[in-house]
């Protein structure tokens, strides 16, 4: 294993590296940035090509005595070792591990997802946090779902908060990016029974069959769902809230109505009258 040393900060290795927290930079170098042992990891497994891993020397130890060091070191990235002052600039903020990398940006067009029989598929329309569409990707992968397909004008699901709020699932668990009219066209050829969550639903999550193919769909914090969804073949479902909120943070949302659908497909029981 051989670990070349940068000290210098205006290395350009280091610059461009730098570059990829904007997403403007990330669509014009092809490639991600990566914080975390786990998520640097997953993404290794996953198949994505890492191209550099920086490791702080401070906790250069530590990194290479963990469990994902061997996948790591197993992709072929060319490995760095940075003084601190050095990884600060291309470190994660305050929760950075002492350990970040660039790779190539993974693919992730609607047409290269294979579904499984009686799928069951989130759909994220230009939710504006990409912490947010990481923590669904978090809860999605807890509670088994199919796949996730980020739908917005200019999708950025490889953003650094996205990465890290998953855990690195953004990277393990099936997903894809396409224009919301693409996903809404996608989820009818796939004959998936689609499900929009919204605040004047008619009727409450818990009413729903989730059992047969279904697509959940959820809008954006501030906006809710376009009147793309409201069609006559999409299920309108709303949430109920007994507070003075009119409605739950996405990811929280989004928990809710996996793990309802989990429970149901678990146990093989509908809801006594469900909602057709």
């Amino acid at each position: 294993m051989s670990v070349a040393r940068i000290t210098s900060a205006q290395n350009p290795r280091i610059k461009q590296a730098a570059r990829l927290r904007d997403a403007r930079h990330r669509r014009k170098q092809g490639r991600i940035i990566i914080d975390g042992l786990r998520e640097i990891a997953r993404a290794a497994a996953a198949g994505v090509r890492l191209t550099e891993v920086f490791l702080c020397e401070q906790r250069r130890g530590r990194l290479e005595a963990s469990p994902e060091w061997p996948t790591i070191v197993g992709s072929g990235a060319a490995l760095f070792e940075l003084p601190d002052e050095v990884f600060s600039k291309v470190a994660f903020g305050q929760r950075d591990e002492g350990v970040a990398a660039t790779a190539e940006r993974p693919p992730r067009p609607l047409e290269a997802l294979t579904l499984p029989p009686d799928p069951l598929v989130a759909i994220l329309e230009d939710v504006e946090k990409p912490g947010n569409v990481g923590a669904v990707f978090r809860s999605a992968d807890g509670a088994g779902l199919s796949a996730v397909v980020v739908a917005a004008r200019n999708p950025d699901l490889f953003n650094p908060n996205a990465i890290r709020a998953s855990l690195g699932t953004v990277f393990s668990l099936p997903a894809a990016e396409a224009a919301p009219d693409d996903a809404l066209a996608w989820a009818r050829r796939q004959g998936l029974h689609i499900v929009a969550a919204r605040v004047d639903g008619a009727a409450d999550y818990t009413q729903i069959d989730y059992r047969r193919p279904t697509a959940l769909v959820l809008g954006s914090e501030a906006e809710g769902l376009s009147p793309l969804w409201r069609a006559a073949d999409i299920t309108a479902v709303r949430l109920p809230m007994r507070g003075t909120a009119d409605s739950l943070n996405i990811s929280a949302a989004a928990a809710v109505l996996f793990y309802e659908a989990l429970r149901q497909r678990e146990s093989g029981q509908a809801p006594p009258e469900a909602h057709r």
